[in-house]
């Protein structure tokens, strides 16, 4: 692959380089999201002060991250589920855009096409029902013969056999707890997925990033810190689904293999 560039940021924070423009994905850039606590240091101010826009993928706290989005300058064109608008130009954020699965948008030479995700879509979680809330997507991004998947949470559905092949799907394998809610992918069903989408090279994210203070000195934690990427890549040979796994530790850029390896 050739012709654009991934650095992996933490959790589901990817920086995406195509098309000429720089495309951040959920992003988090903190030491601290809420409750939790960054186990890895925060990503350098130079990898990400020249974002172009930002994709949202539903509202819960360690996507749509207040304290980060202000990093980036409330000016930033900034990208959310349909529906969540309003309330995030109400926090002074003043390029903002809604989108809803099946729609497009354009950023350059890039188009961006919303995605149905299955998981929840309210601010403060699954079981209430006031506060913000709109669909959970994913998104597609294309330009050229290049197209990323970038999933946001979501679990498995049918309709991600109408995305692919892509050339690169962006899949969370975990959280940042010792289990995960409704709505998500482990590693096995993000092997899954990976085979669903015809992904020709995945990265594992949603991993390794935040943690509850005091959990992540147990054992357990520690394991689940560093191993969703390993067991998925041991779950994508085990399905014999074709796909390569581009494990990336958080802060590092991935290493895309050259186009004509993925023949």
């Amino acid at each position: 692959m050739s012709g654009f560039n991934l650095r992996f940021l933490g959790h589901s924070t990817v920086r995406i380089d195509l098309g000429g423009r720089v495309v951040l994905t959920d992003p988090v850039l903190t030491a601290r999201v809420g409750g939790l606590t960054r186990v890895v240091p925060v990503p350098a101010r130079e990898t990400y002060e020249d974002v172009d826009l930002v994709l949202l993928s539903h509202l819960h706290g360690d996507h749509l991250h207040l304290p980060s989005l202000e990093l980036l300058g409330r000016r930033t064109r900034i990208v959310v589920p349909r529906g969540a608008g309003a309330w995030l130009a109400k926090k002074g954020f003043a390029n903002v855009e809604e989108i809803a699965p099946g729609e497009t948008l354009t950023e350059g030479a890039l188009e961006i096409t919303a995605t149905k995700a299955v998981h929840s879509g309210h601010r403060w979680g699954p079981r209430l029902t006031h506060g913000p809330q709109s669909p959970a997507i994913g998104h597609l991004i294309r330009t050229g013969d290049t197209k990323i998947y970038h999933a946001g949470d979501t679990d498995l559905f049918d309709e991600m056999a109408d995305f692919g092949p892509v050339d690169v799907a962006l899949l969370p394998v975990w959280g940042w707890g010792p289990n995960l809610g409704p709505g998500h992918l482990d590693p096995a069903r993000a092997a899954t997925a990976a085979g669903i989408v015809q992904a020709r090279a995945v990265v594992p994210v949603h991993w390794g990033t935040l943690a509850v203070p005091g959990l992540k000195r147990t054992a357990r934690m520690r394991r689940l810190l560093a191993d969703p990427p390993r067991v998925f890549a041991a779950e994508v040979r085990n399905q014999g689904v074709a796909t390569e796994v581009l494990f990336t530790e958080p802060g590092a850029d991935v290493v895309l293999p050259a186009r004509e390896d993925r023949a």
